[in-house]
């Protein structure tokens, strides 16, 4: 029997997968694992994951010998051997790219949550819109997969759309998947809101780390934050802008920023702010590890709207190109909808090609 998978140039263990499943198995067995939750919690979502990863290849192994062994069985044109065949290679196509996908996605960070800000650029209400379009799709795209989404900050547009929002995206390898979405979206189209109906362009950015919220080792002095009160804004019913519960905590060493106002209490929305500061933290510490990283995190205010890295185009034709793997697709509609997956596919074979030069 095979024991590996070789999709890219990345390797699938099977036989390692199984012996950190067994790991899992003997230390959740003790009793003393139970005792603390929050430590059980990462290493029960491990085992999940694992044990996705250890059944879709057996399954995919069983696709395969029986292809071969309808392969054996042809002879002439068979037609039922024929469309047994089809059905067969689809189903080992749709398998082999999925266990491509848990190979692509072997990094330290890639298997947790995310937290995504979106931003719009210059460009006043055109700007504003577009920001809000690609929160629709992130969360459009989070349904389709089944994953959990929470606003963790929002702040709305003065007319339309919205001036900067953060959302926390919960399910596996929710950041692997999304890190190729970082960067600069460039938007074409007849604007709504121009009487005389003329071509804008308009940009936002889009910035992703992974949620720290599992990481232990991120430590935080209370000597090392200011944390200002204010009140909330934006939709929200009866409670906003009557009390001051939305909290921004300021990191004063790093001069990082996190708030939260989405909460009606003060003290959820400081739990929230802390996540996501020690997120942030996390994210800037491990930049720092990283010279590619560190490059990129220290130039990230400056980027330009030059550097996009994916334009979608509404008119004169409809169009959604990625500039750095050529991915194309024509159905903007879809694309807007949530249907991403194929650029998020395209950005991690281009990532992975990329680190084995």
């Amino acid at each position: 029997m095979l024991n590996s998978f070789n999709p890219s140039g990345g390797v699938f263990d099977l036989p390692s997968r199984e012996a950190r499943l067994q790991e899992i198995e003997t230390l959740i067995s003790s009793p003393e694992a139970w005792a603390d939750q929050e430590k059980l919690t990462p290493v029960l979502r491990e085992k999940s994951r694992v044990e996705a990863e250890v059944a879709r290849y057996r399954e995919l192994k069983a696709s395969y010998d029986d292809m071969e062994e309808c392969l054996g069985m042809i002879s002439g044109e068979d037609d039922e051997f024929l469309e047994m065949l089809d059905e067969q290679s689809a189903q080992l196509e749709k398998l082999l790219q999925e266990t491509e996908m848990t190979v692509l996605l072997g990094g330290e960070a890639d298997r947790l949550d995310a937290l995504l800000d979106i931003h719009p650029g210059a460009g006043g209400t055109e700007a504003q819109d577009w920001a809000e379009m690609l929160e629709r799709m992130y969360l459009r795209w989070a349904e389709l997969h089944h994953f959990k989404t929470e606003i963790v900050d929002y702040l709305p547009g003065d007319e339309a759309g919205i001036k900067s929002v953060t959302i926390r995206i919960q399910g596996d390898n929710a950041y692997g998947l999304l890190q190729g979405e970082k960067g600069i979206h460039r938007l074409i189209r007849i604007s709504p809101y121009d009487a005389s109906g003329r071509r804008h362009t308009s940009f936002a950015s889009v910035d992703l780390i992974p949620d720290a919220g599992e990481i232990l080792t991120v430590d935080i002095k209370e000597s090392d934050l200011r944390i200002d009160v204010y009140r909330s804004s934006g939709a929200g019913g009866q409670h906003v802008n009557k009390t001051e519960s939305a909290v921004r905590i300021t990191h004063l060493p790093t001069g990082i920023v996190a708030q939260c106002q989405n909460q009606r209490s003060q003290q959820s929305n400081r739990e929230s702010a802390m996540r996501v500061l020690r997120a942030r933290l996390y994210a800037y510490e491990q930049s720092k590890r990283d010279a590619a990283r560190q490059a990129d995190y220290a130039g990230k205010d400056a980027i330009a709207f030059g550097s996009q890295i994916r334009t979608y185009t509404l008119q004169p034709y409809r169009l959604v190109k990625d500039h750095r793997t050529g991915c194309e697709c024509g159905d903007v509609d879809a694309v807007l909808n949530g249907e991403i997956d194929a650029f998020l596919r395209d950005y991690l074979l281009y990532r992975h090609t990329r680190t084995q030069r």
